[in-house]
């Protein structure tokens, strides 16, 4: 059987809203079945990746550790938007929580067209 090949685009800013949790649950849920997803952040999407965020100063539960699990699920491809980082003031060498790779918008918009599904958050 083919799978369709689903990527995850996370567009929204950590615990401002629950999109970035419904997306890392509908993601989890996805790759238990399908072995062929990625994840690409952009806009605010890009602070999703941000280590040592601390959510329950405004009451919110920490989900960004459960992005640690991914490789678990055989995902391992994560890309990162440049120019969002460069507007965000966030260096391209930062720690992130998964090892994303850093992509131009042009890069990134071609990746994109290796995807059947496209998801977003």
């Amino acid at each position: 059987m083919l799978m369709n090949k689903v990527a995850f685009v996370f567009m929204s800013a950590p615990h401002g809203s629950s999109a970035g949790r419904e997306g890392l649950d509908a993601l989890l849920a996805t790759a238990a079945l399908n072995d062929q997803c990625a994840l690409f952040f952009i806009g605010d999407g890009v602070l999703q990746l941000l280590p040592e965020q601390q959510p329950e100063q405004i009451l919110s539960r920490n989900y960004i550790a459960t992005f640690g699990v991914l490789p678990l699920y055989d995902i391992e491809q994560y890309y990162l938007c440049r120019e969002s980082l460069v507007c965000r003031g966030i260096p391209d060498d930062s720690d992130w929580v998964l090892p994303a790779e850093v992509l131009d918008t042009c890069e990134l918009r071609r990746r994109l067209t290796d995807f059947d599904k496209i998801v977003t958050f």
